[in-house]
């Protein structure tokens, strides 16, 4: 979980800095996020139609990180926008299978999953936060400013090989689904469409998919924006954003006893509006404003996403939860910041400026998005409390 999460961080953070440095435009580097969005949505089609049927987990994630990593090396040689786009696309098909095998090679070996994965999982956020100080205290030693380089991401790739071999001793985890008529719409989770007859369901689903379009925003050039703006160090003081995603998971349970589903969606809703809202007005000579947009990262993404997974267990069948919460994960990570990683490409290209980009007026454009979502979802969503339990409540502390 450790090199699992590394890797990722190790390149995806500083990518629209590095492009933006190869001169690539806002859509082109829109494009290249794209490309991570439409990996999560090719995953689970590969593997459950193909991994989790014929082949043992742990090689197949072993070779796909293998081929990751060449793929990652060679992205390093290129410089022409339309070679990068696609290898990042076969790269990130591949990379992206591997987090949902990752996750079921260590569900397969452990007696009280629901107890020991937390302990096992947490590492990739500590993973994540150890590659922005690497980049920052270990690659840019030398001085410079390295995240505007191929350098983070042959460290992934580098990284990425280590792992793949790593994985071949991992224990062995049979296809899952071996013998099994699997369909496309249990892939993919379509069997939980039956779910949006309720209105409140429903509700979820559309701001799920909404609030995801402001959210790339942040993914795809929060790096950027802060590198030109003039801080120093930015992947290491962005990795504040995953210490503060921890913390809030621990919180987690306190905050959903006293709130409820309704109130915690709207908080992490209202998060995105005040983060863009710093972001719009902050500056190195308010670098406050800056240090609270990373910090809000741990409401942003755990009051909302975290919420909502334990709201759908709440409101699925037994039988449909597995089914539901793929399809909210199509819905947002597919879906949504592919929607809005379009979107953001555009904006961005929209507004450059002489030595940049006006930033104030970018960070405004999902600032407001968001806050019309949030303002439709609290006069709209209905929480039915009668679903509700400790036993769920527990799971938030969950690390993702």
């Amino acid at each position: 979980m450790f090199l699992q999460f590394f890797v990722w961080g190790a390149w995806f953070v500083t990518l629209g800095t590095y492009l933006n440095a190869l001169g690539f435009s806002g859509s082109d580097i829109g494009t290249a996020y794209l490309t991570n969005n439409i990996g999560a949505i090719i995953a689970p089609i590969f593997v459950g139609m193909v991994a989790d049927r014929f082949f043992d987990s742990e090689k197949v994630i072993a070779l796909l990180h293998l081929v990751g990593a060449a793929v990652l090396f060679h992205v390093t040689s290129l410089s022409q926008a339309g070679d990068i786009i696609f290898w990042l696309l076969v790269y990130n098909a591949c990379y992206m299978s591997t987090l949902a095998l990752a996750n079921s090679i260590g569900f397969a070996q452990m007696q009280s999953p629901d107890l020991q994965f937390p302990k096992v999982r947490v590492w990739g956020t500590i993973g994540w936060i150890v590659a922005g100080l690497s980049i920052t205290y270990v690659l840019a030693s030398g001085g410079g400013n390295v995240e505007a380089t191929a350098l983070p991401m042959t460290m992934a790739a580098a990284s990425s090989a280590v792992l793949g071999l790593y994985c071949f001793t991992l224990p062995n985890t049979p296809p899952a689904s071996r013998g099994e008529q699997v369909t496309m719409g249990r892939v993919l989770g379509l069997e939980a469409l039956s779910l949006l007859k309720e209105r409140s369901f429903a509700i979820f689903a559309a701001s799920s998919l909404l609030i995801c379009i402001p959210l790339a925003f942040y993914y795809s050039f929060a790096n950027l924006f802060l590198n030109e703006i003039g801080m120093q160090g930015v992947a290491a003081k962005m990795t504040l954003g995953q210490v503060s995603e921890a913390l809030f998971l621990l919180a987690m349970p306190f905050f959903f006893r006293r709130l409820g589903v309704k109130w915690m969606l709207l908080v992490g809703m209202l998060a995105w509006v005040l983060r863009y809202g710093v972001f719009a007005f902050g500056s190195v000579d308010l670098i406050g404003l800056l240090y609270l947009g990373i910090l809000l990262h741990g409401v942003c993404y755990d009051f909302f996403f975290v919420t909502g997974q334990i709201y759908i267990d709440q409101r699925a069948p037994e039988e449909m939860r597995a089914s539901a919460q793929g399809f909210i994960t199509l819905l947002t990570y597919g879906a949504g910041m592919a929607i809005g990683t379009f979107i953001a490409g555009q904006i961005v290209e929209s507004f450059v400026v002489q030595d940049g980009h006006d930033w104030q007026t970018i960070w405004l454009v999902p600032c407001a998005f968001a806050g019309l979502i949030a303002i439709i979802f609290a006069m709209v969503f209905r929480e039915d409390t009668t679903a509700q339990g400790s036993a769920t409540v527990q799971s938030a502390g969950e690390p993702t």
